[in-house]
């Protein structure tokens, strides 16, 4: 497996658990959404639009990589977060809509891609100013870490609510191989 292939399947696990995610948000009242629940940031629409600020705040700095521009122009259009607890959107379904539409963003980003692409270094300063260059296939990776990691903080406080999203595991959407 390439290292695109396994960016693209990771992207694919984005939208899927993404998916998941948000259908059963929708059985939970403003107030749950909203209430303080002791995570790194407070409530299940802090950490929602956690994810979706730092998505954004990644996908602006890769945009800004010769190979990345076109495919990232919408996203490099948005207005850019101002802090990554900022609640970005207040309404779920508001929320949802943008985050459909950023997993596509994604999926066309990765796809769109080369191979040789992933060993450019791209240089960027963090939400505090502190710059870095970094190899761009490292960064992905931590982008869809990143991901992976709220949203297992987020299923936590689902389960909190005696919600069970079903199986999240990312073996669930890798394809079954012929082995004949």
């Amino acid at each position: 497996m390439s290292t695109k292939d396994h960016f693209q399947l990771m992207a694919q696990y984005n939208q899927w658990m993404n998916d998941k995610l948000y259908k059963v948000l929708d059985c939970l009242d403003e107030g749950t959404l909203i209430e303080d629940k002791g995570a790194f940031f407070g409530s299940i629409l802090g950490t929602l639009n956690h994810i979706l600020v730092a998505d954004i705040i990644w996908l602006q700095r890769f945009s800004t990589h010769l190979s990345s521009r076109a495919l990232l122009a919408n996203v490099a259009a948005l207005e850019a977060p101002r802090s990554l607890d900022q609640i970005y959107i207040s309404d779920i379904l508001s929320l949802a809509e943008r985050r459909t539409w950023l997993d596509q963003q994604i999926l066309h980003w990765i796809s769109g891609i080369q191979e040789n692409d992933l060993d450019s270094v791209i240089h960027y300063a963090n939400t505090k100013g502190v710059e870095s260059n970094k190899q761009l296939s490292f960064l992905i990776m931590h982008f869809f870490n990143h991901q992976t990691h709220h949203r297992g903080q987020l299923t936590t406080l689902l389960a909190q609510q005696n919600i069970d999203i079903g199986v999240t595991d990312l073996l669930a959407i890798i394809p079954q191989q012929d082995i004949s």
